[in-house]
């Protein structure tokens, strides 16, 4: 007898694949359709091919933002991964102080983006913030509004501060499924702390650190908030990474076709790095399967 296949179920997806088409396949689209024109005003439209995208990739702006913006993420990365792993280590796994280690470590992921921002803005200001006002009483010149260094190292520590608790959340739920039988075997094989790191508790989080830095690379790749309340892209323009050079091109100075084409570039930058660390790290962790 041949199989009746029952397709009902399409008729549950049909409503989210039309919330899907209206909240991002239709803006790209919109995106698309601006990339490819010129605009005078008046809504009139004129043909310009790939006129949008040969620019942008002649453009010194784009490539000196996307520098920027590589280099930010590299080093968020290679600060928020080891920390955040290192502060799930050391966190109590059972009874009340794990409860309240989690609630704190998620008390930073809660607050809005903007308003780290300005927190951070009033935080390192030498008049009236904590942070600056306590560095130049140490003798130590600290201005984030004028210093390429200063600003640049605000920046950071605010999203170490304040994405590192996702990371670290993540690496505790790994750390937590892993059986007490491997830790058992290692204690009677006397391995030392760093072995068991290493052979038992790093191979069993490697899917969740894949998810942490997939997650993590995206974020601060588009980070947009946080360093145009504290910084705004300054000074000069040494904060001024993809997003904000994009609003700015955008907004600022309503050049639609370039912002077009260069938003589509952005995306398309995003989509290939996060498939090379998917890919890379789905083959490492078959390797470790092996």
């Amino acid at each position: 007898m041949e199989k009746t296949v029952n397709q009902k179920a399409w008729f549950l997806v049909i409503p989210m694949l039309i919330l899907v088409a209206f909240s991002a396949v239709i803006p790209l689209m919109t995106v698309v359709n601006y990339s490819v024109q010129d605009t005078f005003g008046n809504n009139q439209f004129f043909w310009a091919g790939l006129e949008w995208f040969d620019e942008m990739l002649h453009s010194d702006r784009m490539w000196d933002a996307l520098g920027r913006q590589i280099i930010f993420s590299a080093i968020i990365l290679a600060i928020e991964v080891p920390l955040g792993i290192f502060v799930a280590l050391n966190m109590p796994k059972k009874g009340f102080w794990s409860s309240l280690c989690l609630v704190l470590m998620a008390l930073p992921l809660l607050v809005p983006w903007n308003v780290v921002g300005t927190i951070w803005q009033i935080f390192g200001r030498v008049d009236i913030g904590l942070l600056g006002h306590t560095l130049e009483a140490m003798g130590i010149d600290y201005n984030y509004t004028s210093d390429v260094l200063d600003a640049w190292v605000t920046v950071i520590v605010m999203d170490v501060w304040h994405w590192t608790s996702l990371v670290a959340l993540l690496a505790y739920a790994g750390l937590q499924s892993i059986p007490d039988a491997y830790y058992q075997a290692a204690k009677i094989d006397q391995a030392s702390r760093w072995k068991v790191f290493r052979y038992i508790e790093l191979p069993k989080m490697q899917g969740v650190l894949m998810i942490a830095i997939l997650l993590r690379f995206m974020d601060s790749f588009m980070i947009y908030t946080e360093p145009f309340v504290v910084t705004g892209g300054g000074p000069g323009n040494a904060t001024t990474f993809l997003s904000i050079d994009l609003v700015k091109m955008a907004i600022g100075q309503f050049d639609l076709g370039p912002a077009a084409a260069f938003s589509i570039m952005y995306f398309l930058v995003i989509l290939l790095i996060s498939w090379v660390f998917y890919t890379v790290m789905t083959n490492l962790d078959k390797r470790e399967g092996k």
